[in-house]
Order: structure tokens, then sequence, then C-alpha cells
């Protein structure tokens, strides 16, 4: 009990869980009734508030102080009942949300506005750009944001991030749904992974404790969908790393087509198996090359498109194309092509829970989403109308293969294309989190498909996971038994990638199947589904998302394996 005061007071009370027993619900509606107000108006993505706290969830440490305002109120009661917290047991730091803290009392100091209004339910409104509701039972608390990343630098990143190896596949998934439903795609699809990524930036920017997709997904299913999250994580970086050994092969192929792509895929692999022991600090700077590559591209084919006078490959004298569908097959493949393209969401949420104002997110999210569309359209439109249905679905190719353009720039562009994948490989077998950025103040973190695997083998070799002796030091055989299995599964993993690159050496297959598996289950389906599980409330729009995009995933798929 708090006794009326005008100056600033601490509450020291126990900690919440979000599955109260109805006494605390009793409690809750004795509070509402005594702290009167207007009703706040509803927002629309309130359900952010009602995330519960996950008392096993955070790493340890006291929690922040907070500051809410709170009109004069007489009495307050805070409920008595609370839980006993467990101690966090050792595991990796990959799963941040998977530790829990120490038993501490919560302190909350508490300032005295009269401008404030808390609602009949016991609402506090909170009048930011992301305004939320609360209860007693899951209190919404002001942290001290420490981003450290600017609109630029959070708009570049994020930029850089959507514009990948997709791009060279664009001009293919216009080939195949013709420029009316082309079109209609790729806008669609940029609006809805828009509003999706936007989900998920205002949950984690909601719970600091959060740093990653699998902790959003941990806190709206639970537990055991990190074993879900984890396998669609190993399955896309899996084959982002099928399609970087196809892609390298490709690009040396052209180059010197005396020998064929599996020769070089198979020299490949014993250059890559070294290279994902290499530290990061090596092959951080080296991912500069992807950025490099990709703004190369779109400049070499815009100066081709426009120095050549006649088709194929000429921009003035556009070769055939069709304004309607090739095949409802071809459709589907053409939803992959152009879905990989806006496949961010591993990455976004994490990049705006790292700004300075994580209130500008959104608009941060519409102009790296904007920029992104353009530049696909752009090379889907270009490419389309310098090769026409007789494209490739790397446009790098046929951009050396025809006569007529300038071979400097060319072989620079394959070159690039060739030096890139490599780099990008090592990065994306990672066993730690690396940093998606060439600005080192971003502190953003990806899991990478290393370290989810040892993470779920239980093979990691963070020094959390290690056992340590009696004596407190690390037990020598079992680091060396962790080390050995950790080269093993390494290896192993580029070993499988080289050959499932041989077995399916199709790049468009290998994206379209990209796009159509992972990439609507995890930027599409599951950032709507943690919005209905939180908010416990399914609209009709998000209703409409949930239908489509598992019905375009299905449709996708099964094209992408009838036509391999």
């Amino acid at each position: 009990m708090v006794a009326e005061s005008p100056a600033i007071r601490t509450i020291r009370c126990p900690d919440f869980e979000v599955d109260s027993s109805s006494e605390e619900e009793e409690d809750a509606t004795e509070i509402a009734e005594e702290l009167p107000g207007p009703s706040s108006p509803p927002n629309d993505f309130s359900f952010v508030s009602e995330l519960p706290w996950d008392e096993d969830s955070e790493q340890g440490g006291r929690t922040p102080k907070i500051q809410p305002h709170v009109p004069r109120p007489n009495r307050v009661r805070i409920p008595r009942r609370s839980r006993r917290l467990q101690r966090p047991r050792t595991i990796s730091d990959v799963t941040p949300l998977l530790q829990a803290p120490p038993p501490v009392a919560l302190d909350i100091p508490v300032a005295v506005h009269e401008q404030q209004n808390i609602n009949s339910q016991g609402y506090l409104a909170i009048s930011d750009s992301f305004s939320r509701r609360l209860s007693v039972s899951s209190k919404s608390i002001r942290q001290t944001h420490t981003g450290q990343s600017t609109f630029g630098q959070t708009l570049f990143n994020a930029t850089a991030i959507l514009l990948g190896i997709g791009l060279l596949s664009e001009p293919l998934a216009f080939s195949y749904a013709g420029w009316t439903a082309g079109t209609i795609l790729i806008i669609f699809y940029a609006f809805i992974a828009s509003y999706t990524a936007k989900i998920l930036a205002r949950v984690i920017v909601a719970d600091p404790r959060m740093k990653t997709y699998s902790d959003i997904g941990r806190k709206a299913f639970g537990p055991r969908s990190y074993v879900i999250i984890s396998f669609l994580f190993c399955l896309e970086l899996f084959g982002v790393s099928v399609v970087l050994v196809t892609l390298y092969a490709d690009s040396l192929h052209a180059i010197f087509p005396q020998y064929p792509s599996t020769t070089y895929k198979i020299m490949g692999c014993i250059l890559l198996i070294p290279m994902v022991f290499l530290p990061l600090s090596l092959l951080s700077y080296a991912s500069i090359l992807g950025v490099v590559s990709t703004i190369l591209l779109v400049i070499v084919v815009f100066i081709d498109g426009f120095s050549k006078q006649e088709a194929p490959g000429s921009l003035l004298n556009p070769d055939a194309t069709n304004i309607g569908v090739q095949s409802f097959q071809k459709l589907g493949i053409a939803f992959g092509l152009f879905m990989a393209g806006f496949a961010g969401h591993a990455v976004i949420p994490s990049l705006a829970r790292d700004m300075i104002d994580p209130s500008q997110s959104d608009r941060m999210i519409n102009w790296a989403f904007t920029i992104a569309t353009v530049v696909y359209t752009a090379i889907g439109y270009a490419g389309y109308l310098m090769f026409g249905d007789n494209v490739s679905d790397e446009i790098s190719r046929d951009l050396l293969q025809t006569k007529g353009y300038n071979p400097v720039l060319n072989q620079l562009v394959l070159w690039m294309l060739v030096v890139s994948p490599i780099t990008k490989f090592a990065l994306n077998n990672q066993p730690v989190r690396f940093l998606s950025s060439i600005y080192h103040t971003i502190h953003t973190c990806v899991r990478q498909l290393n370290a989810t695997v040892e993470a779920v083998l239980g093979i990691s070799m963070v020094k959390d996971n290690i056992t340590k002796s009696n004596d407190g030091t690390f037990d020598n055989d079992k680091l060396f038994l962790k080390r050995c299995l950790t080269a093993f599964q390494r290896i192993l993993l580029t070993i499988m990638t080289v050959i499932v690159s041989i077995a399916v050496p199709q790049f468009s297959a290998v994206m379209a199947f990209l796009g159509s598996v992972s990439a609507f289950m995890i930027n599409i389906v599951g950032p709507v589904a943690v919005k209905v599980a939180m908010q416990r409330y399914c609209g009709v729009f998000d209703g409409a998302i949930l239908v489509i995009g598992v019905a375009m995933a299905i449709w996708g798929t099964t094209s992408v394996v009838l036509a391999a």
C-alpha cells in the first residue's frame, strides 16, 4: 500500500507472470475500480502491450527502473501472490530468452502527474508512437533505450539485406508471370512484407529482452516453438548456401566454359571447407563485396541495354514479351521467385530495435521496402525487355553470353559474382552471430546455420555451454569432444551443400523453393500468426493474409517440385 504523495516514490513489489490466478485478477479489478479515468482509445497494435512478461526469459540482473505517470490515487494495492523464479540453466547466448533471472524484487519509481489518465480497465495510456495498453498483471515499462544506429544507417543496412542474390532471377519471374501478374505480385508482396516486418519490429521494440525472431516466436507460442523456428531457419540458411554454391559455379563456368559447373562445385568445396573455420574479423570486411556486386550489376544491366541497338539484349529494341501468364505451374514458380527477394524479416526487426529512435522504425521499413521494390522492378523490367522469354534464371550469364556488350564490364560483374558467393557462404555458415552491416556501430546479430545446428545438437563452443569440473575449470575431455563434433558438423554441412547443389543445379528452382517454403512461412505467415496469438483475435485482414500466404506457399512449392 502506497500513501498519496506528489513526489517521486518507489514501490517495491514482486514480479508477476501473465498466467495469474483468479485471485490476482480480482485484485486487478479492484485496482481498476479505484483508479477512475476515461477509456483510452484502442490501438491497432495494442496487443504488443499485452505481451506477457516471461519470467524465464531474462538473462539475469535487475529490471531497469521505469517511471510511468499516474494521477493521484488515494490507494494502490499490489497483488500479494507471486511465484518464485527458478535459477537459469546454462545455455548458449544464441538463445538469450532461454535464461531466467535470479529472484529479484521489482523497483517501480512512480511519478505523479495530473495530466495522465488511467481507464476503467486498469490500463495506463502512454502517449508515444508505440502506445500500448497496460494491465496490472502484465506491466508495460519504459526502458532506457540504448540503440546506436541512426535512421540512415539502419535504412542502408535494411536495404542491403533485401537487395541480395534474388535480384538475378527477377527477369525470369516476370517472364513466368507476364507483365500484368508480375507487376501486381511484386507490389503486393512488398506491401504485405512491409506490413509483417512492422509487426515484428513493434513487438521486439516493446520488450527489450527480445533480440531475435526466435525470441518473438517463443514469446508468442511458447518454448516448444523454438524447435520449429530453428528448423525453418536451418532450412532457409541451408537453401541460401546451396544457391551461393550454384551461383559461384555458374558464374565461373560462364567465364571458363571449358569445364562444367559440377567441376567448379567440387573444386569450390575444397576451398569452402577451410573458410568456415576462419575468424569473423576476416570475413566481415569481405561482405562488402555483396553490396558492391549488387550495385554494379544494376549499373551494368542498364549500360548494356542502352548500348546495344538490336535484339536480343537491347532496351532500345526490346525482345518479344507476354502480357499474360505462360502457365499456372510457372506462375507458382514466380510466387517463390518474387517472394525470395523480400526475405529479410529475420534481421529487420533487430535493426529496428537497435535504432536510436525506434519510433522511426515504421518509416524506415517503408523506405527500405520501397527502394527494394523499385530496384527489383527495374531489373525485372530491364532483363525481361532485353531477353524476353529466353531470359535465363541468372541475368548475369545472359550478359556475358550475348555479343555486342562491353566485355570488361561484364567480366567484372561475373568475377564479383564468383568471389562474393564464396565470402557469403563462409558468413552464412559462421557459428556466431555476425554483423550484417558496413557500419561497425550497429550491433545487429543474425543466427547463422552452424550456430542453430550446434545449439540444437548441444555442441556449441560458447563457454557458457561447456561443463566445468568440480574445481571450476573446464573439462578438457568434453571440450576436446565438442571441438571435434563442431569441426565434423561444419565439414559435413559444407559437403552436403555442394552435393545438393550438384543434384539440383537450377538456380531458379532453389530460389523458388526458398521463396515458397521458408520466405512465405517466416516473412508472411509467421508474423501474422504472432500478432494473432498475442492479440488473441484474428481480424479479417490478418485472416486473409494467412489464407493467401499458405495457399501461395503450397502452390509455389508444388510447382517447384513438379518442375524439378
